[in-house]
């Protein structure tokens, strides 16, 4: 008898951890401002330093590196299991990505680091972190933002701007080929941008269609901060972004934060209006794989089922004051507040 109960649990342990293995959580998450504490005179970093205007001294470095690593942890803990896959946006430069994987609370992770500088004029890239034990990379390019489109620029300084660059990163899940395209599109400040945005997302969209024909049958995600909702132009139109995956075609993105959009669901909030910038689409092919291939999978909330999440909880959320219910971020009205960032994580869950 005993050994049937021994086999009879060796058993479950082997199909739960089959079950874990070929399940992925693939995300993004706008870490808000992590700089370092050191000047790099080709950046615009004066505001954070030890005698700039937020006066960004070591310690406060220090909490706002293991308060990433928190929701990190927290996002595994909550999954049972570490993202293969983790864009971020709103880093200085490789070194605070050290540090962050280097973070007790995550280090286990064993994270690797995908990084290029750009040419932001604010001095803050894009990034990717990956599960080696569960992600092979293979290559990844740094894209260039340019106005090689028809897109009316007529009322923006070509020669002046300058944004972010787009991060491509391109591996193999299992022995399917995967990419991965990490955004952080141009700003709203002013109320202007949407052109931009807009042709943020053209060329990820045609670098994507570039990538589908030198790789038949890859599976894409774009992810990224991109300053807009799923239902904004940059998103709809030009990502090609679809509502529901009955209406994706080969040539389209499925957005799975339009539903939770509509739903009353928000990664951000502005003015007490909640928003979805942080945004994760996937291509046909991960929509609509076959049997027995990695495919986009339902998340239970609410009794509801959609296919994506915006992760928060209690600690990474603002409990008192005007901005109640809200991202607990770093800064408060010019004043160090020891949170989080400004947006909440989101992600998707893909499975054989």
């Amino acid at each position: 008898m005993m050994k049937k109960i021994l086999y009879a649990v060796a058993a479950l342990l082997l199909l739960a951890f089959s079950a874990s293995a070929q399940t992925h959580i693939i995300g993004f998450y706008n870490l808000e401002n992590l700089f370092d504490i050191y000047d790099d005179p080709a950046k615009n970093d004066n505001e954070y330093l030890p005698d700039g205007g937020n006066k960004w001294t070591q310690d406060k470095y220090e909490k706002k590196v293991h308060n990433m690593a928190r929701v990190i942890r927290a996002m595994k803990d909550d999954n049972k299991m570490w993202h293969t896959i983790l864009g971020v946006s709103e880093i200085e430069n490789r070194l605070v990505l050290e540090d962050l994987v280097a973070d007790p609370q995550i280090a286990e992770a064993n994270y690797q680091i995908v990084h290029y500088d750009g040419p932001d004029r604010r001095g803050v890239d894009v990034g990717l972190l990956y599960n080696p034990k569960r992600f092979k990379y293979l290559d990844s390019e740094s894209i260039p933002f340019d106005f090689n489109s028809d897109i009316d620029f007529s009322d923006v300084d070509t020669s002046y701007f300058k944004t972010r660059d787009i991060l491509m990163v391109h591996g193999l899940i299992g022995e399917e080929h995967f990419a991965f395209y990490v955004a952080h599109l141009p700003s709203r400040i002013g109320g202007k941008g949407g052109n931009l945005r807009s042709r943020g997302a053209e060329i990820i969209y045609n670098h994507s269609r570039l990538m589908e024909q030198k790789y038949p049958g890859i599976k894409i995600a774009v992810m990224g901060d991109m300053n807009d909702n799923p239902t904004d132009d940059s998103q709809a139109v030009f990502l090609r972004g679809r509502e529901k995956p009955e209406e994706v075609a080969p040539e389209d993105f499925f957005d799975p934060f339009i539903k939770l959009l509509k739903d009353g669901y928000g990664s951000l909030a502005y003015q007490g209006v909640w928003n979805i910038y942080d945004i994760v689409q996937v291509n046909y092919n991960l929509l609509n794989a076959p049997d027995g291939g990695f495919k986009l999978q339902p998340i239970k909330l609410n009794r509801k089922r959609y296919y994506g999440r915006v992760f928060h909880k209690d600690f990474m959320t603002q409990q008192t004051g005007q901005y109640k219910g809200t991202p607990f971020r770093t800064f408060s009205g010019g004043s160090f507040i020891g949170g989080y960032s400004d947006h909440y994580p989101t992600y998707i869950v893909i499975k054989k």
